[in-house]
This record gives structure tokens, C-alpha cells and sequence, in this order.
């Protein structure tokens, strides 16, 4: 029950032509607490709650349990969420032995691409396509339950 995951912004649409599938999600966030994020996520066919710990020093490593719930759950418990709701697409990408996700939110948070990859142990040694950028793991403005309090479009660069 523990996340290993390293995260990137993503510097080029590269990845489009890479990806082997897309799929649309919306989430939300019952509790945005570091200490215990409860999250909701729907895609076309699926939907999930998630809890979250807070991170370790390096944000690398954070509890998580995730549960898959009917959609009338996901549905419903979307209208007890914090705040406004995220929407994004999610492509997957095969780099070597992993498998990055690379987000394109959008609404408030258009323009941000972010990319994770999950791992085995903190150490995992990963093949870096070329449209991946700077690592930004651990920086908690690019935790999804942070861009719901202050979305991508106002940050000042």
C-alpha cells in the first residue's frame, strides 16, 4: 500500500505519438488534509476512492489505498467534493520497463503537462524519453489536490 512515484513536467508533444491509449478522467476531492487526501476519480467506464498519506521527505514514497466503487458511487460522491472539480486526459507511455502517465489537465489548469511514473523502490533506475522535463517531485504546488486551491492559470511564472 505504499506509492513510489516520480513526477515531471513535460516539455514537448512528443509523448502524443508515443502514447498506446487516452482515456478521460474527472476527480475531486472529498478531503485535501496532506495528512489524508480522499480523492474521487471517474473515467468513461471506471470509478475509484483513493486515500493518500502525506508524503515522505523526499516525495517520493506516500501511503495509498484505492477501492473501485460503482459509478452511481463515483457519480454521487463527486457532489460532496472540495471545491471545483478537475478534469484532465491521461495518456500512457511505455518507456523501457515502465509505463509513464502523462496528464493534460484542463479548464483552470490548461497548459499544465505532467507526467508520473511508479516504481519499485525509491532507487529504480528509469529510461528518460526525450519530451520529459524538469523533475518536480515533492513539490506539492503540482499535487492535484493543490491545483483544485490554486489552478496552473494563476501562477505567476
Amino acid at each position: 500500500m505504499t506509492e513510489i512515484e516520480r513526477k515531471y513536467l513535460v516539455k514537448s508533444q512528443e509523448f502524443r505519438q508515443q502514447a498506446i491509449s487516452r482515456k478521460h478522467i474527472v476527480q475531486g476531492f472529498l478531503n485535501t488534509d496532506p495528512d489524508r487526501t480522499v480523492r474521487i476519480r471517474l473515467t468513461e467506464d471506471s470509478a475509484f476512492l483513493t486515500v493518500k498519506g502525506r508524503s515522505n521527505d523526499s516525495g517520493l514514497s506516500r501511503f495509498e489505498w484505492e477501492h473501485p466503487i460503482s459509478m452511481e458511487e463515483g457519480r454521487a460522491l463527486l457532489e460532496l467534493c472540495e471545491g471545483p472539480l478537475m478534469e484532465k486526459y491521461r495518456y500512457t507511455v511505455p518507456s523501457g520497463r515502465h509505463i509513464f502517465e502523462v496528464d493534460e489537465f484542463l479548464g483552470a489548469n490548461s497548459g499544465l503537462l505532467l507526467a508520473e511514473v511508479e516504481l519499485e523502490r525509491e532507487n529504480d533506475a528509469i529510461i528518460k524519453p526525450d519530451w520529459l522535463g524538469e523533475e518536480v517531485t515533492g513539490q506539492k504546488q503540482y499535487y492535484n489536490s493543490q491545483l483544485i486551491k490554486k489552478p496552473y492559470s494563476l501562477w505567476t511564472n
